[in-house]
């Protein structure tokens, strides 16, 4: 019989608590500048792809470079790696805060994306290596999944409040404390680990992963402003290209930057997948229904950030009802369940109107928060107890990378639906209204600069815009809430089928080793 593996010690836990303090930073920062879109449009006038490009160009760069830190982490040290990330991720948060324009707030966005993608396949690839018993890890998982989750729910309500109560700039600056007691404590808690197999780095692999998801990404987002559409389609061809070379560059390697044979794992497939779709669906509604608070019923930053607390403590509890729940039921079972309580939140929004209660709104979120919660919880326990500890730097980057491609995508695609739509009604409705072009340009390309258009135009003009822009919004955001519902519902199916017969107590890494 083989001896039970070591249970964790009280200063492992201690260790788990610093270890989630850099992932609720990171996640934090992906939704944080939200509400701030406002501030930052009165104050710095980007344009509405800029700000699109401000939201995701994090989640883009995370995405890109994930795989390829996780590589460096597992040769030369992931405690090591996190502390370095540390510290770009202080740099680029001081630089945020110094922005005076569009694409130098763009650039330090891109920056803190570096300093993310440095620090993340750590902090879950330690976690594996700290945790050894199923049973302890699969609640330290859920604690790891309700900082992620809590971090990406609570993102817009800390911006909220930050900003109302200083600036925008201060939503940079609250990173720096907590890098520097990561800076602290980090060498006295976490314990390092390397990867026995030392990697070579692939400069190739690299580039051609980040080649890409940037090509893919430009593309849907210069698609969705219905501009250069030659440009979008060639960068489009480049990025799925990249993407190819990529996956054959891999499958060729010794060893490869990112082992997609790992992909042959059904549970391990069926996890990473369904966690891609789950963050996609619900980015996109977290982006259109935060905005919906503040551009349609008028909050300012404080008031909205009030509604979205009803998803956050949903979001910060749901891995631990969904830990309870596996101990009797079956974990492709549960995660199915939560994507449908999803579904059902992303639903909710064919009852929106220009003048709905927040109610509305908070009842959505807070039900999407839920549902994916549960899933993606439960998710990253298989797909990290369906590999040995020695390829948790592998499947952390895997894991983590679909995650913010599917954030990345959330907010592209989406959010590109959103603009598209958007746009397309508001030029229809301001044409009888004989508008100068710049205005009806302005007014068309975001709900924020329709608002200031709305304020500079005196009398009915300026009601019957706003009026427009409202309504205009409002239908995006049910188009948008109807294609979440969809990919919801069908990445519950996608659960049940892949992930039937993963049961919480079963030795997962028998299949991969087989």
């Amino acid at each position: 019989m083989l001896d039970a593996p070591p249970k964790a010690t009280a200063r492992t836990w201690i260790g788990l608590a610093v270890l989630v303090l850099p992932l609720l930073l990171i996640t934090i920062d992906g939704t944080v500048l939200i509400l701030g879109l406002p501030a930052i449009s009165a104050e710095l006038s980007p344009t509405g792809i800029e700000q699109l490009w401000m939201i995701d160009i994090y989640s883009l760069v995370l995405a890109g470079l994930l795989v390829a830190m996780s590589t460096v982490g597992d040769r030369f040290g992931r405690r090591r790696n996190l502390l370095i990330g540390a510290v770009v991720f202080a740099i680029a948060s001081v630089t945020g805060a110094l922005a005076t324009s569009p694409w130098m707030l763009i650039g330090a966005r891109a920056l803190l994306g570096v300093g993310g993608a440095i620090m993340m396949p750590s902090t879950l690839s330690l976690v594996r290596n700290m945790f050894l018993d199923r049973q302890q890890r699969r609640y330290a998982m859920a604690v790891w999944g309700a900082m992620a989750s809590v971090g990406a729910a609570v993102g817009p309500i800390i911006g909220g409040w930050v900003i109302e109560t200083f600036s925008w700039q201060a939503a940079f600056l609250m990173n720096i404390p907590v890098m520097l007691l990561l800076l602290i404590l980090g060498p006295l808690l976490l314990p390092e680990s390397r990867n026995p197999e030392l990697h070579k780095i692939d400069t190739l692999s690299v580039a051609f992963s980040f080649v890409g998801m940037i090509g893919v990404v430009y593309a849907i987002k210069t698609l969705a402003a219905g501009k250069d559409i030659g440009l979008a389609i060639a960068a489009l061809i480049v990025g799925l290209i990249a993407v190819v070379l990529f996956v054959r560059r891999q499958l060729a390697l010794p060893t490869p930057l990112m082992e997609v044979r790992l992909f042959k794992v059904r549970y391990f497939r069926g996890a990473v997948i369904g966690d891609l779709l789950s963050i996609f669906a619900m980015v996109g509604a977290l982006v259109a229904l935060v905005q919906h608070l503040q551009l349609v019923l008028g909050l300012n930053p404080l008031e909205a950030s009030v509604w979205l607390i009803p998803q956050a403590i949903l979001a910060g509890t749901a891995g631990f009802v969904a830990t309870a729940l596996v101990k009797r039921v079956l974990p492709a079972y549960v995660i199915s369940v939560g994507l449908l309580i999803a579904a059902i939140g992303f639903g909710l929004t064919i009852f929106l109107t220009p003048t709905s209660s927040p109610v509305l709104v908070a009842t959505s979120l807070a039900l999407v928060s839920l549902g994916a919660g549960i899933g993606l919880t439960l998710s990253n326990d298989i797909i990290m107890s369906s590999i040995r500890p020695e390829r948790a730097g592998q499947a952390a980057a895997t894991s983590e990378t679909a995650y913010e491609i599917g954030t990345t995508l959330g907010t592209a695609v989406l959010g590109g639906v959103l603009v598209a739509w958007y746009t397309r009604a508001v030029t229809a409705g301001t044409d009888a209204l004989d508008l100068p072009a710049s205005l009806a340009e302005r007014a068309s390309s975001t709900m924020a600069e329709a608002l200031l258009v709305a304020s500079e135009v005196d009398g009915s003009t300026g009601t019957s815009i706003l009026e427009i822009a409202s309504a205009a919004f409002t239908d995006a955001i049910t188009v948008a809430g109807i294609a979440g519902a969809g990919i919801m519902v069908l990445t519950a199916i996608w659960a049940l089928v892949t992930l039937r017969g993963a049961a919480a107590n079963k030795d997962l890494t028998a299949e991969h080793e087989h």
